[in-house]
């Protein structure tokens, strides 16, 4: 079983900026690690994925503000948001791919005011 553990979320004014972290406690290496978001009354969406391959991905709506990358720790992912909007608060979750399996964080709640 794979556990994941994110921290980083919090209030944030417009404009601002929040960084976001996730360490997957596993003894493999995983090579695939990402986040999603939820707000409410609408569907979890892809934020931004990233894989030891070199492959990244992010959403059309965060492309140049956000900038995911793998951190120092062994399976541990960020997330830097930065010039954050409103539209960007939701629930963030941490995700990780390991053979066939996909495993999720508790979620962050990120909240941007205006």
């Amino acid at each position: 079983q794979v556990q994941l553990v994110e921290s980083g979320g919090g209030l944030v004014q417009a404009g601002g900026s929040l960084r976001l972290s996730c360490t997957a406690s596993t003894v493999f290496t995983i090579n695939t690690m990402g986040w999603y978001r939820q707000a409410p009354g609408k569907e979890r969406e892809l934020v931004a994925v990233f894989s030891s391959v070199g492959y990244t991905n992010y959403a059309d709506s965060v492309k140049d503000r956000f900038t995911i990358s793998r951190g120092n720790a062994k399976n541990t992912v960020n997330l830097q948001m930065n010039s954050l909007k409103p539209e960007d608060t939701s629930v963030y979750y941490c995700v990780a791919y390991l053979r066939d399996s996909i495993y999720w964080g508790q979620g962050t709640q990120v909240t941007v005011s205006s």
